[in-house]
């Protein structure tokens, strides 16, 4: 049963004791997945989870504390765990004294869904089913996959002072695969990016405007070319990085790198810590004039927009970067107080996330986006007299600090004399952060921009899975390393 948000919230008040601050986060997420693979249909998968977490403040101290019993002897007993915690850690926390000081929200968010996902399991099968005979067009295809996942959320924020925010999220995300093999080559093609990257807030009016529908054959051929293609030619040439690549290259070498509990030193799992130090913001020139970075968590339909985070900050657009200068990081509430005892001027975002209701918000990406720029992708293209232009990460490795990276892609398109020519296989690149955004040439207008996501953004330890959504131009880098894969 769905919970009763007038009951639950009269409930928790009674209970919550006397603290500088005490919040409940509640979360029900539903989702399934239908997939159909060779024509032959997956067995569904169907989730469906429900708990809450306890937040309370003593002094400096912060207490957490989950329960997926959410009776008043379960909330009675999380609110005690978390009473504790706060109290044990108070004097001895990293707030220095100073207790943490977290909003009360208040208000409401939907996805913007048009056509909620009613569909029937049957009608899932038969949508993937089409695309996925429309896959097998030669015998060199060897492996193929249609599938469409779908994710209902309802978070509800309480706090013990009259706080109170309701959001539901609705999402989907189809995608396809396809394998082609011969020889001792072996390609893949994806639509929609190998990670799910055509992913949105909203309902059947997603498969309608991705052009899912189609994708199979389009896919399939496009996996021939591959394996058709020779090997991409190593040196240093102009790049064309198109949005389901750059949305790859957004993510690990500017969010990663501007996460404020990575500068501050306290996240160090998967590549950790981070370039960037605190007295970079205002003066950093992080990327050429042409780069221009916001965090957007209110944009309609991408994947991680809301009216507020996970500690009860209201969400608003604010630039990151802004002309190639670094403003400001991914820091939350908590962070961002921390961080101001070192530098009193440092600002955030509201971008505190969890990725369920077991686990305490840190700071994390929502929508990060490369706002789009004037260019055409014709007039790209013409700009370079011997380039590649690259679609689709297919890996990525990244040092510790989020600075030297190497990043490879499903398919390459070499630029000669200012004109797309042949299709080349196993593209990869690799760069520095720090100094590849200040090769940054040109930007891709309105007409090259593509909002996609990620489902898959790992962090912290217990482990957090979020989504993350990423929006992007196609956008063209000079000078760059590029190779190909070893025969």
């Amino acid at each position: 049963m769905p919970f009763d948000i007038e009951t639950l919230s009269q409930r928790f008040r009674r209970l919550a004791p006397a603290a500088d601050h005490c919040a409940l986060r509640v979360v029900e997420e539903s989702s399934e997945t239908t997939a159909v693979r060779q024509d032959v249909p997956e067995p569904t998968s169907s989730f469906v989870d429900r708990g809450a977490m306890v937040t309370l403040v003593d002094g400096d101290g912060l207490g957490y504390a989950a329960t997926s019993d959410l009776s008043d002897a379960g909330l009675r007993a999380a609110i005690a765990r978390a009473a504790e915690w706060a109290r044990l850690s108070r004097g001895r926390s990293v707030f220095a004294g100073q207790p943490p000081r977290l909003p009360a929200p208040r208000g409401r968010y939907a996805s913007p869904t048009i056509r909620p996902v009613t569909w029937s399991k049957a009608d899932r099968i038969d949508l993937l089913m089409r695309e996925s005979r429309a896959c097998r067009i030669d015998e060199r295809i060897v492996d193929w996959e249609a599938s469409l996942w779908t994710i209902r959320t309802r978070t509800l924020q309480l706090t013990a002072d009259g706080g109170e925010a309701l959001q539901e999220f609705d999402m989907t995300i189809p995608s396809l695969h396809v394998v082609a093999h011969a020889g001792h080559v072996t390609q893949t093609r994806s639509w929609g990016g190998r990670g799910n990257g055509f992913c949105q807030q909203g309902g059947l009016e997603i498969i309608e405007r991705s052009g899912f529908v189609g994708g199979g054959r389009a896919t399939a051929e496009e996996a021939l070319q591959l394996l058709a293609a020779p090997n991409c030619p190593s040196g240093r040439f102009d790049v064309i990085l198109m949005p389901d690549q750059m949305m790859l290259q957004i993510h690990e070498s500017i969010g990663h790198p501007l996460e404020l509990d990575r500068i501050l030193g306290d996240e160090r799992n998967y590549a950790g810590t981070s370039f960037v130090t605190l007295d970079m913001f205002g003066s950093y020139q992080y990327g050429s004039k042409l780069l221009n970075v916001t965090c957007d968590p209110t944009r309609e339909i991408e994947l991680a927009s809301f009216a507020f985070d996970d500690e009860g900050t209201r969400a608003q657009r604010e630039y990151l970067i802004r002309d190639g200068i670094l403003l400001r990081p991914l820091g939350g509430t908590v962070s961002q107080q921390r961080a101001r005892a070192v530098r009193a001027d440092i600002e955030g975002v509201a971008t505190a996330r969890a990725s369920a209701w077991n686990r305490p918000p840190i700071d994390r990406m929502s929508n990060l986006n490369i706002e789009p720029g004037t260019s055409s992708l014709a007039a790209m293209i013409a700009s370079i007299d011997d380039g590649i232009l690259m679609k689709t990460n297919t890996s990525w490795s990244i040092d510790d600090s989020r600075n030297k990276f190497q990043f490879g892609c499903e398919w390459g398109q070499r630029i000669r004399g200012g004109k797309l020519a042949e299709v080349v296989r196993n593209p990869n690149y690799r760069g520095i952060s720090a100094t590849f955004w200040r090769s940054l040439a040109m930007v891709g207008d309105a007409s090259t921009y593509e909002i996609l996501g990620t489902p898959y953004c790992g962090k912290g330890e217990p482990n957090q899975t979020i989504r993350v959504g990423h929006a992007s131009p196609a956008c063209k880098f000079t000078g760059v390393d590029v190779f190909g894969a070893e025969e």
